[in-house]
């Protein structure tokens, strides 16, 4: 009776009983591929569509939410990365090898909307692409320094241009470096130095 109450308190009337994964993530707060996981490993129950899309009940939400408490579906997840890179494609490949090893992902396509991320909640670390489009790597390094001090996020900043952007991120008060293409491990093994989970 009281779980019918709490479910009927978060879904008023006409928002639907049944969402997308889109939808659940975001109704938890977390990434797609993290509740993606979360359901491979049992903790949140899916349902397979016939076209194998996967639909998620909020009762069950609700109940995933009861038993982890009102904030670790996020915090379960580990320390918090904010990947800022243009690349939708790329994003997604660092996000899902990070939160493989129990990081907590959050994404930004250009430094703008990283720097709106940012003001909305501090993450732990920053991996941030130099070439992108508008605003770049260098100046939003810049303006996260300017507004958090030099060296308060933790930045590794990644580029094709290998041979000049080292040094230059070094310069400019990064904490690591890594050139693209990369080894996703490499960029795993950086990350674990400067945020051990």
């Amino acid at each position: 009776m009281a779980q019918n109450e709490i479910t009927h308190r978060l879904a008023p009337a006409g928002e639907p009983d049944w969402l997308t994964l889109g939808q659940a993530a975001k109704y938890l707060g977390v990434a797609q591929s993290t509740i993606r996981k979360w359901s491979d490993q049992g903790r949140v129950p899916a349902f397979y569509t016939p076209g194998g899309h996967r639909r998620y009940k909020r009762g069950d939400l609700d109940r995933f939410l009861e038993r982890s408490g009102p904030s670790s579906a996020v915090s379960s997840g580990g320390p918090v990365v904010l990947i800022v890179d243009d690349d939708e494609r790329l994003r997604e490949y660092v996000r899902v090898n990070l939160e493989m090893e129990g990081y907590t992902v959050r994404e930004a396509g250009g430094a703008e909307e990283g720097l709106r991320v940012l003001e909305e909640s501090t993450p732990d670390l920053v991996l941030l692409d130099v070439m992108m489009p508008g605003v770049d790597g260098w100046e939003m390094l810049q303006r996260v320094q300017e507004r958090h001090g030099v060296g308060a996020i933790p930045v590794i900043m990644f580029s094709g241009k290998v041979d000049e952007s080292a040094e230059e991120a070094a310069k400019r008060g990064a904490q690591g470096f890594i050139g693209k293409p990369f080894n996703p491990q490499e960029l795993i093994d950086q990350t674990k130095q400067l945020l051990p989970v």
